[in-house]
């Protein structure tokens, strides 16, 4: 857990990749901890401002056929490279499906210039590359495996996602075959977040995912890997946890 006050000056601070290093050292935190902070952080700045950005994209087009780099233009107005990029694409005559194929693949686009900038930028992005999807995709493998092998530990049978996809649309990553206790409650299903709980964090999860899952299988947990911040409250039936609770089975 996370006191809210230390939440909000670390948060405020996490401005790009730099921040990071610094952070770290300064108030030895964890990096990863730090580099999913700032993940979160970038993602909601860039859907916050994403109409702003497409309001000026057909100048941000003529300053690019003018020379400028699309890494440039990004860095200009603080904007994940590989997003801005795949926004100019309707402007500069290259549709979405090629742009990432160019993308997951530079050498195979034709055109040199182009081919020189989405390598650029799909090396600095570290968050909407395809590199910075496999890292997040990763870290959620990592944080499903963690809580599969501390339920194995205690012979706690469940189904997984995998298990379940066939019959429901929406399925938590463990579903227990028989409840068991945490924290004085009655929990029927644990959901994995390889993430960092803060408020607007538990919202959504709690819209598109916990809360649906309380109506179809009844009460459950949600482990936070990377923690919480203090204070926060999940609705009624859903436990908060963070990775402290599961620190035997790594």
């Amino acid at each position: 857990m996370m006191k809210y006050e230390d939440y909000k000056n670390i948060y405020s601070q996490l401005k790009n990749l730099h921040d990071i290093d610094h952070l770290a050292q300064k108030h030895g935190l964890d990096h990863e901890l730090l580099f999913v902070m700032y993940t979160q952080r970038t993602v909601r700045d860039a859907t916050r401002r994403f109409y702003v950005i497409k309001k000026d994209i057909k100048l941000a087009a003529r300053e690019w056929r003018s020379g400028e780099s699309i890494a440039k233009l990004a860095m200009r107005v603080n904007f994940p490279p590989v997003l801005l990029g795949l926004m100019l694409g309707p402007e500069i005559d290259l549709p979405r499906k090629l742009y990432w194929k160019y993308i997951r693949d530079p050498d195979s686009c034709p055109d040199k210039r182009l081919r020189k900038e989405l390598r650029q930028i799909g090396e600095v992005d570290i968050i909407y590359s395809p590199k910075g999807a496999q890292i997040q995709t990763e870290r959620g493998l990592w944080g499903e495996k963690r809580l599969q092998t501390w339920l194995d530990k205690r012979e706690i049978t469940y189904r997984t996602e995998a298990d379940l996809r066939a019959t429901h649309k929406k399925t938590p990553d463990c579903l227990l075959d028989k409840p068991i206790q945490i924290n004085g409650t009655k929990v029927h299903w644990i959901e994995s977040k390889a993430s960092f709980g803060d408020d607007i964090e538990l919202r959504k999860n709690v819209k598109k995912q916990l809360l649906p899952y309380t109506e179809m299988f009844g009460t459950g947990a949600v482990v936070y890997w990377f923690g919480y911040v203090e204070g926060i409250e999940p609705p009624e039936g859903i436990v908060l946890l963070d990775g402290s609770h599961f620190d035997d089975c790594a």
